[in-house]
């Protein structure tokens, strides 16, 4: 967006929002009124406070009297000849008016017309978010701590069952229909298919999981430093994500990445292809030894999968390579990445990866801790806007 583009932009955003002013400091305005202002109700309703930001400051220039105790910042604008303040409290962006209920209407006005501007807005905003990408002034939001919940929560169900079909597997319940016929049931039957459901959610959660932690690791790492950086690894397939993560030259991770490789192409693709997979997997072929099934050899693992293997697994033995991986992947260099990601659930700031603060935090326990903590503190106090 040139120069002459973004002028057109801010003539259509200043006849959007008119007779929306900026603030006449020659005007007069009660005694305190910075200070004493009320929060209207027809504020509650305007748009993000970023888009508002960006509307009246950025594009149309409207003063920003800074910040200020439990306020990120403060536009003075008048409507009607009377002043008002577009104000992001502790509490919420508002409009504030020096009498309240009276200025109600004014105020319902004030945010039509920002709502206007803001649409008129538009192209302006993503060429913001455009240029934005392409630096390192970026937040990327973690989600990594709920979705190991998520997948906990399905292991300890998968638990549950396996541990009950164990404990029933010699059991058999028999219900007498009449003195000729009687029915058999065998609850471990049914526990164990059951176990066996779980196991294959299990299994999502931890792809989907890991899909998400290896691009957080990547960047504590240091293999992400831009919003492009970022943009492009979220797309790649899980094998690119894994190997930005981790070291593959290390055989103990090689062998995880190699067997892991092997369970999400059988398991969870032939799953998430509506169990028809892309191999062949729901085709029987026809032979004089009877119905055959159809899985054929991959092409880049030819001797991974033959007749009858890979669709019909052992859940155990891939719900005990999840876990042995997830003790791998929080051991050795990358403990303190678990501090961060998973225990604190912090999200991760790119401006960091460039200043080097998270290659000095990832050098130790101690380190990210210390570093950990006092992000926490600073979150906190920008939440309460303790300036």
């Amino acid at each position: 967006m040139n120069s002459e583009q973004i002028e057109t932009v801010r003539t259509r955003a200043q006849k959007a929002i008119s007779p929306l002013e900026p603030a006449d400091f020659s005007m007069r305005a009660p005694k305190g009124f910075l200070f004493n202002a009320k929060r209207t109700d027809a504020g509650r309703t305007l748009p993000p406070y970023y888009l508002v930001y960006f509307l009246l400051v950025d594009l149309l220039g409207f003063t920003n009297l800074g910040q200020f105790e439990k306020v990120a910042w403060s536009v003075p604008v008048e409507y009607d000849g009377r002043p008002f303040l577009v104000e992001h409290r502790k509490f919420g962006l508002g409009v504030f008016a020096a009498n309240v209920p009276e200025d109600e209407e004014a105020a319902a006005e004030i945010v039509r017309l920002i709502h206007k501007a803001t649409k008129a807005a538009q192209p302006y905003f993503d060429w913001r978010a455009e240029q934005a990408a392409k630096a390192s002034q970026l937040n990327v939001v973690n989600r990594s701590p709920d979705l190991f919940e998520r997948l906990n929560f399905y292991l300890d169900l998968y638990d549950d069952r396996q541990q009950q079909a164990e404990g029933r597997k010699d059991e058999r319940i028999v219900n007498h229909l009449s003195d000729m016929s009687y029915t058999v049931a065998f609850p471990a039957v049914e526990l164990n298919r059951e176990a066996k459901w779980l196991g294959l959610s299990a299994i999502e959660c931890f792809f989907s999981w890991t899909e998400h932690v290896f691009i957080h690791i990547a960047i504590l790492r240091g293999n992400c430093a831009t919003g492009e950086d970022v943009t492009k690894l979220a797309k790649a397939e899980w094998a690119e994500k894994f190997k930005a993560a981790l070291d593959i030259t290390d055989p103990t991770t090689k062998q995880f990445y190699d067997q892991l490789a092997i369970v999400r192409r059988q398991l969870r693709n032939f799953v998430a292809h509506g169990a028809f997979g892309k191999d062949g997997e729901a085709f029987h072929f026809h032979s004089k030894a009877g119905a055959v099934p159809m899985l054929l050899p991959h092409p880049r693992d030819r001797a991974a999968l033959k007749f009858g293997q890979g669709v019909d697994f052992v859940a155990a033995e891939a719900i005990a390579l999840i876990r042995d991986f997830i003790d791998h992947l929080w051991s050795g260099s990358l403990e303190p990445a678990k501090i961060h990601i998973q225990d604190f659930g912090l999200p991760l700031n790119l401006t960091k990866v460039v200043n080097g603060d998270y290659a000095r935090a990832m050098a130790s326990v101690d380190a990210m801790e210390s570093y950990a903590d006092y992000q926490v503190h600073l979150n906190d106090r920008y939440a309460n806007m303790d300036f």
